[in-house]
């Protein structure tokens, strides 16, 4: 038995330096909403594509990257990676691919922050 009841959503937390700037890039690049933007507490939520999956933007001035890796599904990764590289994305190194399983590639938004895209290759998909 848990020792906490869990609901089914989740937040990801990212630590940025312009959380009005950084939610403007995901709406942009990745197609999020604003949720919210708490200016007297520092944060802002987004929306993702994946329900119950929220966004979390903590403002710092001199954020941490890498904090965390949040992995986003979508549904054709070679069409995704061209599509924000030709607006500036940058990625880390090539596409990888698990045949049969899954395909993966990370990008870096404007403070650094990993965030890997996933394609599902499983017969089930």
């Amino acid at each position: 038995m848990a020792l906490v009841e869990l609901t089914n959503v989740i937040t990801i937390a990212l630590s940025v330096a312009d959380r009005h700037a950084s939610a403007q890039w995901y709406c942009e690049k990745l197609g999020f909403e604003l949720r919210f933007h708490m200016d007297e507490a520092g944060w802002s939520e987004m929306d993702t594509k994946t329900d119950n999956v929220i966004l979390g933007l903590g403002e710092q001035s001199a954020p941490t990257p890498g904090n965390a890796i949040p992995v986003f599904g979508v549904t054709d990764l070679d069409s995704a990676r061209s599509a924000l590289e030709q607006a500036g994305v940058r990625f880390d190194g090539p596409t990888q691919t698990i045949e049969g399983m899954v395909k993966l590639a990370t990008c870096y938004d404007p403070d650094n922050n990993a965030i890997m895209l996933a394609q599902d290759l499983s017969p089930a998909a």
